[in-house]
């Protein structure tokens, strides 16, 4: 393996394995979830799945890092990509056999458990296979290929979906990962087996000890900055993420490929926030970061005064369409800036415990968000209009008192 350079044959390798495999991964976490809406009618339904989704996820998040550690990442990343490719064809063949809220809601706590122990695998490879001076071209190439299949998958999707149903999906997806499980075969990952001293749940305890430890006592300006991004997923971003494709498909009668295009829209401003942070990174304030929660939340408000003024339907699409990128793009400035005030503040050796910890911390709310507005939507269908707005004041109020403990924050 040669390091000297960035695109030597192994880590191109897991490039290419990852841009397979997060495509198949994106389009069946746009396809299944919306399928569902649209065959159940039943914005709780869907909105009960997402949340019951995330949960392996926000409880995998940290232990993922734990295994990345002790086992061989190649294998790791080998093994859970043909176990995805299993679980869509168990979900293939027994779709017609099985209630579809239970088998939907079980398939996709399971993809987003696997996507959960998978991605840290990717991660902590990066400085087995980039030599120091490419590790942030390596990670910002594995960034960019999440960020290009966020944006593609929903757009395929939704036209896969509209056009010819769950079907070719489905089998696009278990090809996807079996292309990936086998092609990251033939990777070499440099490994060394770690004496194991104690078990996987104890050393997984006491990482969350140290980790607990450290933002509560000292530092917990983390915590309460974790805090205030929790309370703002339990609203706006679980209304975004429950709320935009009913409005599209339920409330507005559109079709799923123009719902798909708008989470191309959503995924497109994430890549561009990113970019944009970059480009600014020496005029941006972390101690103003607060201000871009504030935008996020007003560009929800044309959103809710087009529902309230009863706007046409593609009127009121194509505001939900530019108002997600620029939400999007916002957040995603504000979540790269806080992330990089994290990784500044932190000792190194804590690094990757307090921020597995911190990004659980942050999203343990949004599941019940989730839960909630798919609810609200069922309740409230024919004014959605209310939630929207509500959402905004809420969110608005969360954001202007959080100011205080923002402005306590300096960068590093």
């Amino acid at each position: 393996m040669n390091k000297n350079r960035l695109f030597h044959r192994d880590f191109t390798l897991v490039v290419i394995g990852q841009i397979i495999s997060l495509f198949g991964n994106a389009i069946l976490r746009f396809a299944l979830p919306l399928y569902l809406l649209n065959i159940t009618g039943s914005s709780s339904i869907y909105g009960t799945v997402l949340a019951l989704s995330m949960i392996p996820m926000i409880l995998l998040s940290p232990v993922g890092g734990i295994i990345a550690d002790r086992v061989n990442k190649r294998n790791i990343m080998v093994i859970l990509d043909f176990t995805t490719a299993a679980l869509v064809l168990i979900f293939t063949l027994a779709m017609s056999q099985m209630n579809l809220v239970l088998l939907m809601t079980i398939t996709m706590m399971l993809l987003c458990g696997i996507q959960a122990a998978y991605q840290p695998a990717v991660q902590a490879s990066m400085p087995a296979l980039a030599s120091p001076e490419h590790l942030l071209s390596a990670n910002a190439v594995i960034n960019q290929v999440s960020s290009l299949a966020g944006l593609l998958g929903p757009i395929i999707g939704g036209i896969l979906l509209s056009s010819f149903g769950l079907t070719p999906i489905l089998v696009l997806g278990i090809f996807c990962f079996t292309c990936s499980a086998i092609m990251e075969i033939f990777i070499h990952i440099p490994f060394e087996r770690q004496p194991v001293k104690t078990s996987m749940l104890t050393k997984a305890l006491s990482d969350f000890r140290e980790s607990v430890s450290y933002i509560r006592k000292d530092n917990p300006t983390i915590f309460k900055v974790m805090m205030i991004v929790a309370v703002f997923n339990l609203f706006l971003t679980s209304m975004l993420i429950v709320g935009f494709p009913v409005l599209i498909t339920q409330t507005l009668g559109l079709s799923l490929k123009l719902c798909g295009y708008a989470e191309g829209a959503l995924a497109f401003g994430g890549l561009c926030g990113g970019i944009l942070t970059g480009i600014l990174s020496k005029k941006l304030q972390v101690s103003n970061s607060h201000l871009l929660l504030l935008a996020a939340t007003i560009f929800t408000l044309p959103v809710g005064i087009a529902l309230l003024l009863q706007a046409p339907a593609m009127v009121t699409y194509l505001i939900i369409t530019v108002c997600s990128f620029l939400l999007m793009a916002s957040a995603t400035m504000f979540t790269v800036q806080t992330l990089s005030y994290l990784q500044s503040v932190t000792p190194p050796h804590l690094i990757g415990k307090v921020i597995s910890f911190a990004m659980t911390l942050s999203m343990c709310a949004q599941p019940v968000g989730q839960g909630m507005y798919g609810f609200l939507f069922d309740l409230l269908k024919d004014q959605t209009w209310v939630i929207l707005l509500g959402t905004v004041l809420i969110s608005a109020v969360v954001t202007i008192l959080s100011a205080r403990v923002f402005r306590t924050l300096k960068n590093s």
